[in-house]
């Protein structure tokens, strides 16, 4: 299966497609296919190219390969580079079959019928356009997972009798984010996130649990508004905060989206509700001419269907075999990538990681994780893992400006939404889960065991109203633990001397003289 006289594969470069080697070096796999082919793909996060050291190693936004590595420069070569070194990259093996043709694909497969390699690629060209090669069904060769899964996430699969392979992908052709098994996302598997947490909850008082769970909770929906730059109302935040606390609960479709966009658009006078009819993006306007200056631009609304199809799909199906925390990655960020309603989508897509640990049981009875209050606190980190896809999409979108300053996209960009590459996603959103079970849950509960234990002292020194006993809190909270001359002369002028140094030492000794920061009181 030689390559076209028209495809040549290119020989030692020192950038390619303004992404710079940190040698001379020639592109291998994916990288091959794309410069032969002239893919127009998101590129991979990291490339694959051969070197001319005797060693592997891994340099930025590469890794180079030992001149023993090299693939026969052959479009059958380079796929089962890819395959054995890169894992899948749905996107660019979708391209890559429309370029090529059906017909290089069953050359391979007939004239290596038992190899794994043939046989994943014959599934993945049927199952990603859709369109049977002109093959009879395989009947010789073990069966294979489409899917390595030492290299990438994936179901247990069901068996595809036709090409000897166990289907194994975590999702539908109409959308199929992957997740690579990184060291990190391992060891994060491995600490058992969810046992902790149950752990960690089972020592606190089912009083101050149900307490700190309720303030975690409106943490959570508040932080979700301030992401968007927005203070809502009170009720507004508690109405949402209702929401999650309800997440999980009822089955994911279309008409729940809708429900849970109308709970976050209270005023839709000047809001389309329900999926879009037309273009959308992220990002500003120029102030002169109000032209879009987008950041992120989403999904072409004809596309609209098929995504929520495949993301409900996966919602349903698929997110039930992939560990909690990476299923939640996964449909979280690839609905705000397609971003499918005119406004919302930042919320609900937050909403969409609340409902998968919630269904899948992986927060403790009552207990919402905060990753919302997480995220705003970590809000440079949450923008560079949303970009560190969108970045890489963007420049292949082609899009002109409407008459109403939005984006009318050009060009046929389905597959960008429905394959990418959630491993950064599901990374970040591991920290944040376990950033609240080690430090947030913990914080709180403690912070109001001392709350307590401090107004039981207080009431033993003094006999006072609990609102005012929250006011005294409140002012020794905000004081480093002492009283303000205001607050000694006003709200507070009654008390004696050496009660006023009593309730000062008690707090002091509580909270050891920190400035306690909660919103608990």
């Amino acid at each position: 299966m030689n390559a076209e006289p028209q495809h040549q594969f290119s020989g030692p470069v020192s950038v390619f497609h303004d992404r710079r080697l940190p040698e001379r070096a020639t592109p291998a796999g994916y990288a091959a296919l794309i410069g032969a082919y002239a893919l127009a793909v998101p590129l991979p996060a990291r490339l694959a190219a051969i070197g001319e050291k005797h060693r592997v190693f891994e340099a930025e936004a590469w890794r180079l390969f030992t001149p023993r590595h090299a693939p026969e420069p052959t479009l059958e070569g380079h796929l089962v580079f890819a395959l054995k070194y890169e894992g899948l990259d749905l996107a660019v093996l979708r391209r890559l079959f429309l370029a090529t043709g059906p017909e290089a694909i069953a050359q391979f497969v007939r004239a290596k019928p038992t190899s794994a390699y043939a046989r994943r690629l014959w599934f993945l060209y049927e199952w990603l356009l859709g369109k049977r090669l002109d093959l009879a069904d395989a009947d010789r060769g073990s069966y294979v997972p489409v899917v390595d899964p030492e290299q990438q996430f994936a179901t247990e699969g069901v068996l595809s009798q036709r090409h000897r392979v166990r289907d194994n992908l975590p999702g539908t052709p109409d959308f199929c984010p992957l997740v690579f098994k990184t060291e990190r996302l391992q060891a994060f598997v491995a600490r058992g996130l969810k046992e902790q947490a149950l752990q960690a909850v089972a020592a606190v008082p089912k009083d101050v649990l149900a307490r700190a769970a309720a303030f975690l909770l409106l943490k959570d929906s508040k932080s979700s508004y301030a992401i968007e730059g927005e203070r809502a109302p009170q009720d507004r935040i508690q109405r949402w905060g209702r929401a999650i606390g309800e997440a999980g609960q009822k089955p994911l479709d279309l008409d729940e989206l809708l429900r849970l966009q109308r709970i976050v658009i209270e005023d839709a006078r000047f809001v389309r509700m329900g999926l879009r009819t037309e273009g959308g993006f992220v990002g500003e306007h120029d102030r002169d001419t109000m032209a879009p200056l987008p950041d992120h631009i989403s999904a072409r609304h004809d596309d609209l269907a098929v995504l929520m199809n495949g993301l409900i799909a996966f919602a349903g199906g698929t997110a039930g075999s992939l560990d909690p925390v990476i299923a939640a990655a996964v449909l979280a960020f690839g609905f705000v990538y397609v971003h499918p309603f005119e406004d919302g989508n930042g919320r609900l897509h937050r909403y969409l990681i609340h409902h998968v640990l919630a269904e899948r049981g992986f927060n403790p009875p009552g207990v919402v994780f905060p990753v919302s209050a997480v995220m705003f606190d970590r809000i440079a980190d949450y923008k560079a893992v949303l970009e560190s896809y969108s970045a890489r999409m963007l420049p292949l979108v082609a899009w002109e400006p409407t008459a109403k300053s939005n984006v009318h996209v050009l060009n046929d960009t389905l597959d960008f939404y429905r394959y990418f590459d959630a491993t950064p996603h599901a990374e970040f959103l591991f920290e944040c889960v376990a950033r609240t079970i080690d430090e947030d849950l913990p914080r709180e509960a403690d912070f109001l065991r001392r709350h307590d234990l401090f107004r039981a002292e207080a009431t033993a020194i003094v006999d006072m109203p609990d609102r005012l006993l929250d006011l005294l809190f409140r002012f020794l909270q905000q004081n480093d633990g002492s009283l303000s001359k205001r607050a000694r002369d006003n709200e507070f002028a009654a008390l004696r001397p050496e009660e006023l140094l009593a309730l000062e030492a008690s707090y002091r000794r509580l909270f050891d003289g920190e400035a306690v920061s909660s919103g608990s009181q």
